[in-house]
């Protein structure tokens, strides 16, 4: 019997009552649900009636072919698999019929065998396709410009934007400070666009060294340099069809600056160590959070290459100017950590609320982010704004009460929030000083400041 949790739809298509209603005793017994069709226009019809899953068809039919059928209902029903029977094993029909996408073929008088083990196969790929297909809807539906959280005017003006330039093949570019989502809008803008099928491929242009940053992006040949014993694609090469995001390309080496424009221009780059070009068809997406027309002035950015990213510019508003966002943008992440901490925050106080509306978020999205994270790893059941950073409690306090926390006051909630977070991360210091969002070495003197070990 088949195991699949899912019932399966057969459809037999045979101008021969007597073999379709034999084949269809033998499938129905190992727990599929049958149809029958004489001929292609009433497989037809039964298609439309029916979710089928796997065809079993005969080539040879009163109204048709069997091969071409299966070309047709393929390209019209993509997920579904074909198998063909034929009654003299025609070589060239078979091979013609594998080509129109039918999953495989038998020769009748053999069917009794080898079907049901055939079906079975055929159920493996049907369900691995359907699984694929919910995954990729899943991720679809993440990347969307629908999962862009906001209601204010500057963050809708700049969704209308990138919806309307998602369906050309435009370069873009992203501006805005650190933290505004700029990776965000680049995902979805690639979602909305007619590659979204292929690849969307992301590198921080500030994460490398110049070399190092050639090589990610350009791949290269082998023998190219000491340990390069074989040659390697690079990123340029994995988006192939699809979409690049250089994130920070204003931290971009002016050489490389060069190479990038000659991509832009022609489509091709050469490889380190090579000195033939590949070419790629790549719609690239660049951000940046530095003022290119300063780094032209200042030598520090091709104007040549500014002119070439920035057909279309959308410029991405700082937290600060979309106070009315910060409340779902919380919510939001509130449930995110929520799930990932196993917790169950059951009520937030409207101060905690305030407190987040209140605060300037000079590391927008991102530090917003941090900050909840760090609020659900402290509370229990209720977020409070004692489970803010101090200098959000500080604001607060101002608010309410018009004075400032005292010196010892201050020092004593950040020495508490400190032990907090060093007693989540098992005294990882490294982390600590991420979710505090402060440097490495500002932890480390705070600490001995505050004496903890």
């Amino acid at each position: 019997m088949i195991r699949s949790h899912i019932l399966k739809n057969i459809l037999i298509i045979d101008d021969e009552e007597k073999l379709r209603n034999l084949l269809a005793r033998i499938i129905s017994y190992e727990g599929f649900e049958v149809q029958q069709a004489e001929n292609c226009k009433t497989a037809l019809k039964k298609m439309e009636q029916f979710d089928v899953d796997i065809i079993i068809c005969d080539v040879k039919l009163p109204d048709g072919n069997g091969v071409d059928l299966s070309k047709e209902l393929k390209n019209k029903y993509p997920l579904v698999e074909i198998i063909l029977l034929t009654a003299y094993g025609n070589i060239p029909d078979s091979v013609l019929a594998i080509k129109n996408g039918a999953f495989d073929y038998i020769t009748k008088g053999d069917d009794n065998n080898k079907i049901i083990p055939l079906l079975n196969r055929a159920v493996e790929k049907v369900d691995l396709a359907k699984r694929v297909q919910q995954l990729e809807k899943q991720l679809g539906d993440k990347h969307s410009f629908d999962k862009i959280i906001g209601k204010s005017n500057a963050i809708q003006k700049a969704i209308d934007l990138a919806k309307k330039v998602a369906i050309t093949d435009t370069t873009v570019l992203l501006t805005g400070e650190t933290g505004t989502g700029k990776e965000v809008f680049a995902q979805a803008i690639h979602q909305g666009s007619n590659r979204t099928m292929q690849n969307f491929v992301a590198i921080n242009c500030s994460a490398f060294s110049k070399d190092l940053l050639e090589n990610e992006m350009f791949g290269h040949k082998a023998g190219a340099y000491t340990g390069a014993n074989k040659a390697q694609k690079g990123l340029f090469e994995e988006a192939n069809n699809g979409t690049i995001f250089l994130d920070e390309i204003g931290e971009m080496a002016l050489d490389l600056q060069a190479k990038l424009l000659r991509i832009l221009e022609s489509g091709e780059f050469i490889r380190v160590g090579d000195s033939k070009p590949t070419k790629v068809n790549v719609r690239v997406i660049a951000a940046t959070n530095r003022d290119l027309q300063k780094e032209i002035d200042q030598g520090r950015f091709r104007e040549d290459l500014f002119y070439r990213i920035s057909v279309f510019q959308i410029q991405l508003p700082p937290l600060r100017e979309r106070v009315i966002d910060i409340e779902p943008l919380a919510q939001h992440f509130l449930q995110t950590y929520s799930l990932r901490t196993k917790k169950k925050v059951k009520t937030v106080s409207s101060d905690y609320f305030e407190a987040l509306k209140m605060h300037r978020w000079n590391g927008n999205i991102r530090e917003l982010k941090n900050v909840i994270e760090r609020s659900v790893i402290l509370c229990n059941d209720e977020l409070t704004v004692e489970h803010l950073p101090v200098e959000l409690q500080i604001s607060t306090n101002q608010n309410h009460r018009s004075t400032t926390l005292s010196a010892f006051e201050l020092a004593s909630a950040e020495k508490l929030h400190i032990q907090k977070v060093l007693n989540y991360t098992n005294g990882n210091k490294t982390k600590t000083a991420e979710l505090l969002g402060i440097a490495l070495t500002t932890l480390y003197r705070k600490l001995s400041e505050y004496k903890i070990d």
